[in-house]
C-alpha cells in the first residue's frame, strides 16, 4: 500500500523530496528514511557490503596461492611489433591467457592479459588514457633468453624478467628489484562462460539487503598480486579516510577489511577506515630509500586491494581483485616519487590549469535561502574586510529539484543576482546532479525519455530510482550522445537565468540512488554498448564531470576555462576539474584526516582537491573553525561548506578574536596566490602535487615516509598545523640539510631539526619557508582575485646556506584558454653571487600574446646577515633603498628580525629581464 502521511512528511523533511504515494511500499520508504536519516546522524556500516558479504571479494580474498598455476607455454616470450607477447596456460584448468607487454617513452611497462578466446567480451576502459599515449610506445631494446626458464626485456636502464614456470614478472631499475608481479602466484581469471558444476549460486545471483543482483555472464573476476622488495611503505588507492602510508589489511595480528574502490554516497564517513568513499583511483605508489615505483590498474569495476607485509623480509605486498573487466596494468619504474607521478600522469593526464578565481576562497552552504540571503552573505565579506571569490547554491535553489531551473519565489532574478556578484569580480556556482525528476512537464525528462538517453534496467526499460526529487531516472553518461546532449544544456540560451559567471557543482554522481543497493545503482543495469553497470560503475561520475565541463567550455563566449566540482572521480579526473572529500564532520578527527586524504589524492594525480572547511555535519566551535581555516588556506581547493541543519557559520560569526584570526587565514591564502597559481601552471605540465608529503621533497629520509601531520605546499613552504583541541605546541620537523625560516618572523632554523613552536595563541600557525627558494606574493588586501589582477608583486627570497635561491612566477589572464596558444608570462628569479636576476623560464609557443603591467614593488630577503652597502639596477644604474623590515604583513609577530632585508619600491617590471647587484 501507499506510505503513510507521517512517513511521507518525514521523507520530505529529511530528504527534501515528496514521495508519490503509489511509488513504493512502506518497507521501502522505511529504508529510504533510514538512509536519509543517516546523513544527519552517523555512518551506517550495515547499509554497505563487507568483503564477506560480497561474493567475488570473499572468493578471491580467501584464495590460496597457486590455486591457478599459470606458466608460459613452450613458444615462450617473443617480440612482436613494438611489444612482446606470450601465452599463459593454467595447468589446473587448461585456461589460456594472451599476455601482451609494452613499454613507453617514460619507462612505463604495460601488462595486459585476457582470455585467449577472442569471443569473450571484457571492457577495456575507454576515455581515460591520454589520447596520444599510443604514439609514445617504443620498442624494447632487446627481448632475449635469461637463463633456461626466463626472458629478459630491456628498455634503457630498466628491465623486465619474465619467469616462465610458474609465471612471474620482476621489474628492475639497474640492479634494484622494484617490484614482483605474481610472485605469490595469486593470478586468477574467472573464466567467462556457461554455468559450471563447481559454481555456487551467488556466482550468478548475489543477494544483499533484499536486493538481488542477477549476474548475466556469471563469475568474471580477476586477481593478481604485486610485491615491492625495495620499499618500506605504499600509498595511494584513493578514496579512503585513513593513513597516507597504507596500513596492512591482512597478515599476522591484522583484522581489517581490504581497501575498497567502489564509488559510493557515504554519509558522515568514519575518520579511520579502509571503506571506499566517493571516488576511486586504482593507483598505488611504493617507496623506500632506494626509490619509488608505481602500479595502475585500468579497470572501472568494483575492486579491492589487500596490503600486507612479507612474513620475514617485511616489505609491502599487495593483492588486487576486481569483479569484472580486464587485466590491464601499468608498472612505473620511478625512481623518485616525482618521477612516478609524472609517469602515471603521462598515462592519465596532467591537472588542467584552473581559472584563477577557483583557487581563491569559496563560500557554500546547503542552502542559501534566497537572493536576499546571497546578497547579505556577499556584503558580509566586504563589511568584515574578508576576501572571497565564489558563492555557492545547493539543491534548494531549483524548482522542486529540477536541475537547470530556479525557484521563482526564492530566486526571481537569478541573472541580476549573478551580475551583482560579478560586479565585484566574484562568481557563483550552482549544483546540478545527474538524477532527473520523472515529471512529464519537466523538459529535461521529456527530452531524455523521447531520445532514449536513460540508463536501462535488465528488461530494457528506463531505470527508475529515488533521489532528492523523488522518483528519478539517470542519464547514461557513458554514451557520447548523452554527454553531448548534457553539454548543450549549459548553453546560456538553454539554461534560463544563467550567465557566463555561473559555474557548476556535480554532486551525488557516484551515482547515489537512495533506494538502490548500497545507496547506488543495481549492478545489472544496462549502459551504452550493452555493458552492465558492474563494468562501468566507477566511470559514471567521471563521465558526468566530463560532460559538464565540456558544456561550460562550449557555452558563450566559448573561450573561458570551465570550473566544475565533482564528488565522484576516477583516474583522469585531474584533466577535468577539482573534487572534494565529501561529507566530513565538524570534529578534530576529520580535520586531521583531511591531510592524509588530500596528500594521497595529490600523489595519485588528483591534486586540485580540498575538504569542507569546518566540517559538513555538526557545529564547530570557534577554536576548530580557526584551526581549520588555517589549514584550509593551504588546501589546493579552499571551500567552507555546511549542512542545512547546522548553525550558520559564515567566517565572521564567531566574534573576536576569531574573526581576525580567520580573516588573517583568508588573507594568507590571497597573498600566496601568485605562488600557488604558478604551482598550478607547473602541475599542468608535470602534475606535481600542489600539496605534497614531506617525503616527496626529501625521499631519502625514512623518518618522513609515514609523516602526515605536516605537509609541503610546492617545494618551498612547509606547514605544521595544529590538529588537536587545546594543543599548546607543535613539534615541527624541518628536514634536509640546510636552513628554514619562519614565515611569520623570518627567524632562521638550521636543519635537520625538530623545533617546538608555542601555539597557545590561536593566531599562531607554524609555517616555514625553505632556504634556496623564492616565493612570489601579492600583499595588498583585496576583495577578490579579480581585484588583484594588476597589483604589484613582492618577492620573498629565502637564501640557502650558500647565499642562493631560485623561484618562478607565472601569469596569464586567469580566465580564458588563450594560454594554450602562448598568452602567458613565466619568469625565473635567481639570487646568486649577490645578484638577483629575472629571466624567462619558458618562452610562449603560439600566436597569442599576453602583456602585463605588474611591477615588483617589494623584495624581502631572509638569510642576508647585514644591509647591503648598495643595491644597483644594472640596466639604468638606479640605486635602491634597503632597510630592515617585516617579513609578513599579516602576522602580528612583534619586531622585525635582523635577518629580513627589505627593498621597497624597486619598480621593476615583472615581465622583463633585469638584474640587481648587491654590494655587501
Amino acid at each position: 500500500g501507499p506510505p503513510s502521511t507521517e512517513v511521507s512528511k518525514e521523507a520530505s523533511r529529511v530528504c527534501g523530496c515528496t514521495p508519490p504515494a503509489t511509488m513504493f511500499r512502506v518497507r521501502r520508504m522505511v529504508l529510504l528514511l533510514t538512509l536519509c536519516a543517516s546523513s544527519v546522524v552517523a555512518f551506517k556500516d550495515h547499509e554497505f557490503k563487507t568483503c564477506d558479504t560480497n561474493p567475488f571479494c570473499k572468493r578471491n580474498r580467501n584464495r590460496e596461492p597457486a590455486t591457478a598455476k599459470y606458466a608460459v607455454t613452450k613458444d615462450g616470450v617473443a617480440a612482436q611489433g613494438l611489444g612482446a607477447k606470450a601465452v599463459l596456460e593454467d595447468s589446473v584448468s587448461g585456461q589460456r591467457l594472451s599476455l601482451d607487454l609494452r613499454v613507453y617513452k617514460g619507462g612505463q611497462v604495460r601488462v595486459t592479459a585476457r582470455e585467449a578466446d577472442a569471443a569473450v567480451r571484457r571492457l577495456s576502459v575507454p576515455d581515460v588514457l591520454e589520447p596520444g599515449l599510443d604514439k609514445t610506445q617504443v620498442a624494447w631494446d632487446s627481448v632475449g633468453q635469461h637463463g633456461s626458464m626466463a626472458t629478459r626485456l630491456v628498455h634503457g636502464d630498466s628491465n623486465v624478467v619474465i619467469e616462465h614456470s610458474p609465471f612471474a614478472l620482476r621489474m628492475y631499475k639497474g640492479s634494484n628489484e622494484l617490484l614482483k608481479f605474481n610472485s605469490q602466484q595469486l593470478l586468477h581469471y574467472e573464466l567467462q562462460g556457461a554455468r559450471q558444476e563447481n559454481h555456487t549460486e551467488d556466482m550468478w545471483e548475489a543477494k544483499f539487503k533484499g536486493f538481488t543482483d542477477k549476474i548475466r555472464f556469471g563469475p568474471t573476476s580477476i586477481m593478481f598480486d604485486v610485491s615491492f622488495p625495495e620499499s618500506q611503505e605504499v600509498y595511494g588507492l584513493p578514496e579512503h579516510a585513513t593513513a597516507m602510508a597504507l596500513k596492512p589489511t591482512k597478515g599476522e595480528g591484522v583484522t581489517s577489511e581490504p581497501y575498497r574502490l567502489y564509488n559510493l554516497d557515504v554519509f558522515e564517513y568514519l575518520h579511520d577506515s579502509p571503506f571506499g568513499l566517493y571516488g576511486s583511483i586504482p593507483f598505488l605508489m611504493a617507496h623506500g630509500v632506494k626509490g619509488s615505483t608505481g602500479v595502475f590498474w585500468l579497470n572501472a569495476a568494483e575492486m579491492y586491494v589487500d596490503v600486507s607485509r612479507h612474513p620475514s623480509a617485511k616489505y609491502p605486498q599487495t593483492s588486487w581483485f576486481a569483479e569484472s573487466g580486464l587485466l590491464d596494468v601499468f608498472l612505473m619504474p620511478g625512481p623518485s616519487p616525482a618521477n612516478v607521478v609524472q609517469q602515471y600522469s603521462a598515462l592519465a593526464g596532467n591537472t588542467y590549469l584552473p581559472p584563477l578565481f577557483s583557487i581563491g576562497y569559496h563560500q557554500c552552504r546547503w542552502n542559501y535561502r534566497d537572493e536576499a540571503d546571497v546578497d547579505q552573505v556577499d556584503d558580509g565579506f566586504d563589511e568584515n574586510i574578508m576576501p572571497y571569490d565564489v558563492i555557492w547554491l545547493d539543491i534548494e535553489h531549483t524548482n522542486g529539484k529540477r536541475y537547470f531551473t530556479w525557484d521563482k519565489n526564492l530566486f526571481p532574478t537569478p541573472a541580476r543576482m549573478q551580475n551583482d556578484i560579478a560586479s565585484k569580480g566574484r562568481k557563483m556556482v550552482n549544483i546540478v546532479d545527474p538524477h532527473i525528476k520523472r515529471d512529464d512537464g519537466y523538459y529535461v525528462h521529456k527530452e531524455a525519455t523521447s531520445m532514449g538517453l536513460y540508463v536501462k534496467d535488465s528488461a530494457g526499460k528506463d531505470y527508475e530510482g529515488w533521489c532528492w526529487p523523488g522518483s528519478s531516472s539517470y542519464l547514461d553518461f557513458t554514451n557520447p550522445q548523452v554527454r553531448n546532449y548534457w553539454a548543450s544544456k549549459f548553453s546560456l540560451s538553454q539554461y534560463e537565468g544563467s550567465t557566463s559567471n555561473l559555474y557548476i557543482w556535480n554532486d551525488m554522481n557516484e551515482p547515489s540512488v537512495f533506494n538502490g543497493p548500497e545507496i547506488s545503482m543495481p549492478k545489472d543495469l544496462i549502459h551504452y554498448g550493452d555493458w552492465e553497470h558492474r563494468d562501468v560503475h566507477n566511470l559514471y561520475g567521471y563521465y558526468l564531470h566530463m560532460a559538464t565541463s565540456d558544456g561550460l567550455m562550449k557555452r558563450e563566449p566559448g573561450n573561458l576555462r570551465p570550473f566544475v566540482l565533482s564528488r565522484a572521480f576516477y583516474a583522469g579526473t585531474q584533466r577535468i576539474g577539482p573534487i572534494w572529500t565529501g561529507d566530513n564532520g565538524a570534529d578534530w578527527n576529520h580535520l586531521k584526516v583531511s591531510l592524509p586524504m588530500l596528500l594521497t589524492l595529490g600523489l595519485s594525480g588528483l591534486t586540485f582537491s580540498g575538504a569542507d572547511v569546518g566540517g559538513f555535519f555538526g557545529n564547530p566551535d570557534a577554536e576548530l573553525m580557526i584551526r581549520w581555516y588555517q589549514v584550509g588556506a593551504f588546501y589546493p581547493f579552499f571551500r567552507g561548506h555546511a549542512h542545512q541543519e547546522t548553525k550558520r557559520r559564515e567566517p565572521w560569526l564567531f566574534g573576536e578574536p576569531s574573526t581576525t584570526h580567520i580573516r588573517n587565514s583568508l588573507r594568507m591564502r590571497y597573498n600566496l596566490l601568485p605562488y600557488m597559481y604558478t604551482l598550478f601552471a607547473e602541475a599542468s605540465e608535470t602534475n606535481a602535487p600542489i600539496m605534497r608529503p614531506l617525503f616527496y621533497e626529501f625521499p631519502q629520509d625514512p623518518a618522513l615516509f609515514a609523516k602526515e601531520d605536516a605537509f609541503m605546499v610546492g617545494p618551498a613552504i612547509l606547514v605544521a598545523p595544529v590538529l588537536a583541541k587545546g594543543q599548546a605546541s607543535v613539534q615541527a620537523t624541518l628536514p634536509g640539510t640546510g636552513v628554514w625560516y619562519r614565515l611569520a618572523t623570518g627567524a632562521p632554523h638550521r636543519s635537520p631539526d625538530t623545533i617546538n613552536v608555542d601555539t597557545r595563541d590561536l593566531g599562531t600557525l607554524p609555517v616555514f619557508v625553505r632556504g634556496g627558494y623564492i616565493v612570489p606574493r601579492r600583499e595588498r588586501p583585496r576583495r577578490s582575485t579579480a581585484a588583484m589582477q594588476s597589483d604589484p608583486y613582492t618577492l620573498l627570497i629565502a637564501l640557502d646556506l650558500s647565499g642562493q635561491a631560485t623561484g618562478y612566477l607565472y601569469e596569464d589572464d586567469g580566465m580564458t584558454v588563450s594560454h594554450k596558444q602562448g598568452a602567458f608570462i613565466h619568469r625565473k628569479f635567481e639570487f646568486s653571487q649577490n645578484q638577483l636576476k629575472s629571466t624567462a623560464r619558458s618562452l610562449p609557443v603560439g600566436r597569442a600574446i599576453y602583456s602585463s603591467s605588474s611591477l615588483i614593488e617589494r623584495i624581502v630577503i631572509l638569510g642576508m646577515q647585514k644591509i647591503p652597502k648598495s643595491v644597483t639596477v644594472q640596466s639604468d644604474g638606479r640605486q635602491l633603498v634597503t632597510s630592515y623590515g617585516p617579513v609578513d604583513p599579516i602576522s602580528v609577530a612583534g619586531s622585525a628580525p635582523t635577518s629580513a632585508v627589505v627593498i621597497r619600491k624597486p619598480e621593476l617590471p615583472f615581465s622583463a629581464d633585469w638584474a640587481l647587484q648587491f654590494e655587501l
